[in-house]
């Protein structure tokens, strides 16, 4: 049957052309080579077999944090141990996606209580400055610049570190963190598509010097003799004092200690606009996940804003109005309606989503069945609309993330993302600490009538959301798929893989996806001006021609892009509820490995 289903995505490139072969990381071109795929007794030749452990599963974009997390389920932590053990690793060995100068966001099912809990571990803009302030700061930009001291917001990563181990953890927190900080001062060996991202991020860097103000620090820290290569040892000894320090002062020594007194020096001394009392005041909310109904029992689960995990909702309640399993998975029909799905659903998180302490969005109508039938009847089945705008409330009164997934014996899941936003961030790092501070206050918008507009002590809009889904009320899948904008329509693909075409868990990733990019933005004004309204509908090489043809004839914008890149990294777990066992899953796309005993 997935052969069939999956016919115009099994032609993914047997034969690189020379517009396909990509530059490495070392800068030379990959050789053309006329060899394609071995086969495999069971399954798609495009994929491989998923992980099976009984007892813990780990998911992660580096193989030796996904041991990590392993060895500390084989100690006796459990998932939240092993999943914060896994992200402090992935901060020193992929910080090219993620580290303790950014944000976290996590899911988990908690066994004992049979809940989901929800964790929004995001930071704040500094309170001292004001949007005139900022306004002036800019010049005569008319935005937010994704460099420098402009963009950066609180960490909130290494407080949701302990939010989740206050809450749930078990092993002592330098126990968990000893690991990275061997790493750290021992070092590791650079794996393959980070080395590869180093190169990009230096080569960005590099470009816009001239944003940055400070970038000694960064170079020392990473780029001293240009971007680390593939299997080079690389060692941070900075990261491995501040972690040492985190470990032993706990999440004060980060937010009031001798780390918070660092960065403020460091921000006086370049200019930047961040203070002690903004580390001092920070602190992560725990948040209600919320839930829709797709179909066959399957539930797909998110945060709320400001993140933008309720857009993957928005897009299931649009998508359950029509029976996708009636059409070939790769076909022109089935891309169309994700796609027209994914720009209805964006339209509404261009107006809507941003931070619930200052401007609250109307979630219940959001996420209602009759507003997912009212915004469906406006997908016309032959043809991409030109543009869509936001709904109107019937109320009565390129970012670069990790993205990983753990569970235990006992059947807690952790579904956790953390980001530095785009690539490594903002090119500052404050003096010997070793980490990078993310740009995630590009975000916000500057039209003073958004709802996302910068303000004093707020919290900007985000894009990096972890997943879970539930099935016939029990715990099923926790996952994640990284990257910006991709996320939610990731999270949508890879559920429409399983629930509606019966890939497993590592098929469901490894499929060839697409990835609509342009419409309004939650950084525009809210009139959407300079908004590319129809935008730029991505595809990768396992999509025909066929349906590359038909897509445009249905007026998309459609552009091959073979690198994949742009497509997210994807880690999942699956428990059967019957036997326990867990199925995990990674890809092709990052260096990550499943792991489980």
């Amino acid at each position: 049957m997935l052969k069939k289903l999956l016919c115009p995505m099994a032609v993914v490139a047997m034969t690189l052309t020379p517009a396909q072969a990509q530059e490495t990381a070392s800068g030379a071109s990959e050789p053309v080579r006329e060899i394609g795929a071995g086969g495999r007794p069971v399954g798609e030749i495009w994929s491989r077999s998923p992980v099976y452990g009984a007892n813990g599963m780990a998911a992660t974009a580096h193989p030796l944090a996904s041991q990590i997390a392993i060895d500390i389920l084989k100690k006796g932590g459990n998932a939240v141990d092993a999943a914060i053990a896994a992200n402090a690793a992935l901060g020193l060995m992929e910080p090219t996606g993620n580290g303790i100068g950014g944000d976290l966001f996590a899911i988990i099912w908690d066994p004992k209580t049979q809940k989901l809990h929800g964790l929004n571990a995001s930071g704040k803009s500094p309170m001292g400055t004001s949007y005139a302030e900022l306004r002036k700061q800019l010049g005569d930009r008319t935005s937010i610049p994704p460099l420098g001291p402009l963009p950066v917001t609180v960490p909130g990563t290494v407080d949701g570190w302990f939010e989740l181990h206050g809450k749930f953890g078990k092993m002592a927190m330098a126990d968990i963190l000893t690991p990275t900080i061997t790493y750290a001062r021992e070092g590791h060996p650079v794996a393959p598509v980070i080395a590869h991202y180093f190169q990009r991020n230096l080569n960005a860097f590099e470009r816009r010097r001239e944003m940055i103000v400070e970038f000694a620090n960064a170079r020392a820290t990473w780029f001293a003799n240009g971007a680390p290569k593939t299997g080079e040892m690389f060692k941070n000894p900075d990261l491995a004092n501040t972690l040492s320090m985190i470990a032993s002062g706990g999440r004060d020594a980060f937010y009031k200690g001798e780390i918070a007194r660092t960065m403020d020096a460091y921000f006086k001394r370049i200019g930047g606009n961040l203070r002690y009392a903004d580390f001092a005041a920070h602190s992560s909310l725990w948040v209600e996940p919320g839930c829709v109904q797709y179909r066959k029992g399957y539930e797909l689960c998110e945060l709320p804003p400001n993140s933008q995990g309720f857009a993957a909702l928005q897009m299931a309640n649009i998508l359950k109005n029509i029976d996708l399993a009636q059409y070939p998975r790769g076909s022109a029909t089935v891309l169309h309606y994700i796609t027209e799905a994914k720009r209805l659903a964006f339209e509404d998180v261009a107006r809507f989503y941003a931070d619930p302490e200052m401007s609250p969005a109307p979630l219940d109508w959001l996420l209602s069945d009759t507003y997912g039938k009212e915004r469906f009847a406006l997908i016309n089945p032959d043809k991409a609309a030109p543009e869509f705008g936001p709904g109107e409330p019937k109320l009565e009164g390129e970012g670069d993330t990790t993205y990983l997934t753990v569970a235990d014996k006992d059947g807690m899941m952790v579904s956790l993302i953390q980001s530095n936003y785009r690539g490594m961030g903002s090119g500052l790092v404050a003096d010997g600490l070793g980490f990078m501070f993310q740009d995630r206050g590009e975000l916000y918008s500057l039209d003073p009538d958004h709802p996302n507009v910068y303000a004093p002590g707020k919290r900007p809009f985000q894009t990096i959301i972890p997943a879970f889904m539930k099935k016939d009320g029990k715990p099923y899948m926790s996952f994640g798929l990284m990257g910006g904008g991709m996320q939610p329509q990731g999270h949508v693909q890879v559920m429409i893989n399983i629930v509606d075409y019966g890939m497993n868990l590592q098929e469901a990733g490894d499929a060839a996806r697409i990835n609509h990019d342009g419409g309004r933005q939650p950084t525009n004004d809210m009139a959407g001006t300079g908004a590319d309204l129809l935008g730029t509908l991505n595809v990768e090489p396992g999509i025909s021609d066929q349906a590359v043809a038909q897509l445009k004839a249905m007026g998309h914008n459609v552009r091959r892009v073979s690198n994949g890149i742009m497509f997210g990294g994807y880690q999942a777990i699956v428990r059967d509820s019957e036997t326990g066992v867990y199925h995990g899953a990674t890809e092709m796309r990052k260096d990550g490995q499943a792991i489980g005993y």
